[in-house]
């Protein structure tokens, strides 16, 4: 009954080459889109993205880019265009963290924080939007956190970042939501990535007892929510933040 198919789209997903990033990149492939996988350093598990994902029919490319630099992601985003087109969706999953206390975070973790969470998205958001405008359709979907709205010790940078993530996400709606373009953020809360295991290992029981639900998420729950932001039943739904996070920010 509900067709979640994507076909002959372009997506372009930042921070694609691992844990939430990647599962996205084969959803949307298995949805039909084609995919532009970037990545920051990590050739080889991009391209082992890549060959997954033109293993499903569809095409993919993989893109090296710094999203904190202005310069790297408009290089990026030309190497898209060239090899798949402009994109069509757009998915903002490349992020950092550099946790300590808030009295002991360093300027500098603060500024790297800051550039490639916030900068990195707003460049890239700012190279596909007049595409998608001349379009009159397009998706995009940025990754936020419960740690936007669900305060933790230790994070006082990462959510900040992610704040900033969720008010640009609603200003964003409302400025381009006439051009058929729509603006979502989905906030995960801890999910079982290579990033996350580190912070799994040392709080887990912690963790669990603020959720409702008693288990972590996956990479692929993740996936499934931004495969609905960007089909056709996405379309009615702007500005909004997707909470996937076992029920945290309600406990």
């Amino acid at each position: 009954m509900f067709d979640l198919k994507i076909d002959d789209k372009v997506a372009w997903v930042t921070g694609g080459s691992r844990g939430i990033g990647k599962s996205i990149c084969l959803a949307l492939a298995e949805a039909g889109c084609d995919v532009a996988v970037s990545y920051r350093s990590k050739k080889e598990e991009a391209d082992e993205v890549v060959s997954a994902i033109e293993a499903k029919g569809r095409k993919a490319i993989a893109v090296q880019v710094d999203v904190s630099s202005v310069e790297q992601c408009e290089a990026a985003y030309a190497k898209v265009k060239e090899n798949l087109g402009t994109a069509d969706v757009l998915v903002n999953s490349a992020g950092v963290i550099a946790d300590n206390l808030f009295f002991m975070i360093p300027e500098e973790d603060w500024k790297k924080v800051l550039d490639v969470n916030i900068m990195g998205t707003v460049h890239a958001c700012r190279l596909v939007i007049r595409d998608m405008m001349s379009k009159r359709w397009g998706r995009i979907i940025n990754l936020s956190s419960v740690a936007a709205t669900r305060g933790g010790r230790g994070q006082a940078n990462y959510a900040a970042s992610k704040g900033a993530i969720e008010a640009m996400t609603r200003s964003m709606a409302a400025e381009i939501g006439r051009r058929g373009i729509t603006v979502n953020c989905i906030a995960p809360g801890v999910i079982e990535t290579d990033m996350s295991q580190e912070v799994i290992k040392l709080a887990k029981d912690d963790i669990l007892g603020l959720q409702i639900i008693k288990r972590f998420g996956s990479p692929e729950e993740i996936a499934a929510w931004s495969v609905m932001l960007a089909s056709d039943y996405g379309g009615f739904m702007t500005g909004q933040v997707l909470h996937v996070d076992g029920g945290m920010k309600m406990a």
